[in-house]
């Protein structure tokens, strides 16, 4: 937002310099970009009138003057201006006045013809107007008078960064509200005649989209000459705000654009027909805007429409068939209300960016129209002449915001702040903000006012108080340190174990987008419904992701584009579910996620060169659950699992339950996401990986231990972990160990069968276990996995 300082001056007496304005309202959180002047470095350039214009006797293009500046004799100045004409009322540079670029003015002869100083145009006196030829002041500029201080040129031109919740300081009355805050001063807003009605003229409106429009406000005013100079001080204003004057009734929307925040459009009231409609568009409607491009439009845009079709895009852009032209001679102007939400991303769709849709979506003073409608009206009937109707207000107070109770605790606000504030301070901070503040035992309860739409809660209330009462203000006190130690339960394992655990096997940590593309979502969980963002950043990160494979698989992508093919990669991160019971709908989970792909070690002459597979994988993942202290109740267990390969999957369980899954790729899917080669990936729910077992001290056995090994012949499709697990518990306390070290199919061993070979260590921590305990603990092992698997012992 640019604005100049000497109109907020006209609001508010605060006796301020422009740094130390730009300063104050810095430290306030208004960043200021750039203050520039309004007007180069000039002096002794007065108001003159041309009195007499003469065609110069020995050159076409000169003409010769006499010009009053107030003083006894006229003076004789050669102009080559084409618009230079007798009676205007001009700039003029007497002798000895010195321009920018310090140019001075001196007596001169043109061609025979004496010239006692110069009449300038805005580009010589360094005001960026684009305009051809000599200053044309209003007829009724006292002549003589210093060309500044009537301009008021000893002004500056401030641009400030406003952060996206500050839309009320979007206008010269915002502005001044800020600095009448921040300096204990009185905001003395302007007055004027109201605009009361003289005719009856009225146009028929209906709100039908009342949820996006509460509030729509329509005023027709005919006769008005739309040829009408726009006043020069109002322009100058336009200008010092960065906008250019195209004509009075566009800059008139403009002025009470700047100087309330409220957008305003004008309809050509011949170009309507039947009545006027605030509806949401019908998809494929089209519309010409008034820069002349045609859009089609979203079934989710609001318009503003009459009978025959779409008038305008409601707060971002009018139609150029409905929009005023020099012809026009009534109008039917417009004031509306539209929620944030109607409004924001609508002008991106289609690749605009207005004034208008800046402070809509933003967020408008939803009490503003009535007091903008009618500064509007009596500005366009003193400039333009003309008859005002009535007001045509359509209003849903249902969908209108309501103002916002707050409670702000004394003791909170001491605590975020570091201070302990007098009670009359932050009473007064509060009301000059506009709040209503009522004192309470525990601190205050406020009510936010209207333009300050973006306090909903406490702790804006406590950033509003330490900005008012100064951040320069808050003593500069060390901080206390008090020997706490924290509290951390044993039972609970920290994520940055699992982590270095991860690192330390070869790992490298990945963070990537919670935003993912949707048709790679699609492949991975055809099943399972993403959350759509309804503003995405692109088209490819337009979905919450379900899962923690979709980032770190193009994370793999990208590397082995870039000639990189061993790649081991892990993520911590959320997931986002759908969930009617859950907050706001959607259940946030968190996971821990690994994927390898390539070599299973870098490239050396003493290592055999194998790609990576299911097992590597189980490996690391085995020992991270062996952090657990309790891996035995892990297990993993083969199943299908659409984005993994069927006979290289499994799902990995806790007592049971499901936690995660491991597994290849599925090969129909790999050329989709874009790899280059076979990649293994696991997921683990990180709420059943990071409960420990505690710790517990155990007996040490000083006896020897037996080491007994077996190979049974069981069915392919038995597993050997439900072999060890069966195994391990006939046994009991006495197997201290067990292994699996071999599997063997082939010659020697029937047709759909296997061997496993299986070590046990037997151990006992009060005694020597004798051979004939051995032999019996064994065959009570054999025996019992004859009976359950129809295992043998293997010739």
């Amino acid at each position: 937002m640019k604005f100049s300082k000497s109109w907020v001056d006209e609001w508010i007496q605060a006796s301020l310099g422009t740094n130390e304005l730009a300063d104050q309202i810095t430290m306030a959180g208004l960043e200021v970009d750039s203050v520039d002047a309004v007007a180069g470095e000039f002096s002794n350039v007065v108001v003159g009138e041309v009195v007499a214009c003469e065609q110069h006797p020995d050159a076409d293009k000169l003409r010769v003057t006499k010009v009053n500046v107030g003083e006894a004799e006229l003076l004789d100045i050669v102009c080559g201006a084409p618009n230079c004409r007798q009676g205007l009322r001009v700039a003029v540079a007497k002798v000895g006045a010195v321009l920018p670029g310090n140019f001075e003015i001196k007596k001169a002869k043109l061609r025979g013809q004496p010239s006692h100083g110069m009449l300038c145009s805005y580009s010589e006196l360094g005001i960026p107007v684009e305009a051809d030829g000599i200053i044309e002041l209003p007829l009724d500029a006292p002549v003589g008078t210093d060309l500044r201080s009537y301009l008021q040129l000893d002004d500056a031109m401030i641009e400030v960064d406003l952060t996206p919740n500050r839309a009320d300081c979007l206008s010269i009355a915002g502005l001044a509200r800020e600095i009448g805050v921040l300096n204990r001063c009185d905001v003395r807003s302007p007055e004027w005649a109201p605009a009361s009605a003289t005719i009856d003229a009225s146009f028929p409106i209906t709100v039908t989209a009342a949820e996006a429009c509460p509030r729509y406000l329509g005023r027709v005013i005919k006769g008005l000459n739309v040829k009408a100079e726009t006043p020069l001080l109002m322009q100058e204003k336009l200008r010092r705000c960065g906008m250019r004057s195209i004509d009075p009734i566009v800059d008139v929307t403009n002025y009470v654009l700047l100087e309330l925040g409220q957008p305003m459009h004008a309809f050509d009231l011949a170009k309507l027909e039947s009545g006027l409609q605030v509806r949401m568009a019908v998809a494929g409607e089209t519309l010409t805007l008034l820069d002349e491009n045609e859009v089609s439009l979203n079934a989710d845009t609001l318009v503003i429409a009459d009978g025959t079709g779409p008038l305008a895009i409601a707060g971002i852009f009018g139609g150029l068939h409905s929009g005023v032209s020099a012809e026009t001679q009534d109008i039917l102007l417009e004031c509306a209300f539209f929620s944030p939400l109607s409004i924001k991303g609508r002008a991106r769709s289609y690749g605009l960016s207005t004034d208008s849709s800046h402070r809509f979506e933003r967020g408008v003073d939803s009490q503003l129209q009535q007091q903008a409608m009618d500064r509007a009206c009596r500005l366009l009937l003193d400039i333009c002449g003309g008859e005002a109707g009535p007001v045509i207000e359509v209003v849903s107070d249902a969908h209108l915001p309501k103002p916002e109770l707050i409670t702000l605790r004394r003791e909170k606000l001491n605590r975020v702040v570091g201070i302990a504030f007098d009670d009359a301070v932050v009473t007064d901070i509060l009301n000059r903000l506009g709040l209503q503040v009522t004192l309470t035992a525990e601190g205050w309860q406020a009510t936010s006012p209207s333009w300050r739409f973006d306090l909903a809660i406490e702790e804006d209330l406590i950033e509003e108080v330490a900005r008012i009462y100064g951040y320069n203000n808050i003593p500069n006190l060390p901080p206390m340190a008090h020997l706490v130690m924290n509290e951390q339960l044993e039972a609970d394992l920290p994520l940055k174990r699992a982590r270095h655990l991860l690192v330390d096997r070869g790992f490298q940590e990945a963070i990537t987008y919670s935003f993912v593309e949707p048709k790679a979502m699609s492949l991975l969980f055809p099943h399972q419904e993403p959350i759509i963002l309804p503003f995405p950043i692109s088209a490819d990160m337009s979905a919450m992701r379900v899962s923690l494979w979709p980032g770190l698989i193009n994370a793999v992508v990208y590397n082995q584009n870039r000639q990189q093919g061993r790649v081991r990669l892990f993520e911590s991160g959320l997931r986002f579910l759908k969930d009617e019971q859950a907050e706001n709908g959607i259940r946030q989970e968190p996971l821990l996620a690994g994927i390898i792909s390539g070599n299973l070690a870098d490239e050396h002459w003493s290592i055999p060169s194998r790609a990576t597979d299911f097992f590597d994988l189980k490996g690391d993942v085995e020992a991270l659950l062996e952090l657990t202290g309790e891996a035995h109740r892990f297990s993993f267990v083969r199943a299908e699992h659409t984005a993994l390969h069927p006979g290289q999957s499994a799902q990995v369980l806790r007592d049971g339950h499901p936690i995660g899954w491991i597994g290849v790729i599925h090969p129909s899917l790999e050329k989709k996401l874009g790899l280059k080669s076979k990649v293994v990936l696991f997921e683990l729910e990180l709420n059943a990986l990071l409960k420990v077992r505690i710790p517990v001290a155990g007996e040490i056995s000083r006896f020897p231990a037996n080491r007994r090994d077996l190979a049974l012949v069981v069915d392919s499709a038995v597993t050997a972990a439900d072999i060890l697990h069966t195994a391990k518990k006939i046994g009991g306390n006495q197997i201290v160990g067990i292994n699996l070290f071999d599997i063997y199919q082939g010659p020697g061993v029937p047709e759909g069968k296997k061997s496993l070979a299986i070590s046990l260590v037997l151990q006992d921590t009060q005694r020597t276990l004798e051979d004939k305990e051995i032999a019996d603990t064994i065959a009570n092992v054999v025996e019992g996995l004859r009976t359950e698997f129809n295992a043998s012992l293997r010739d």
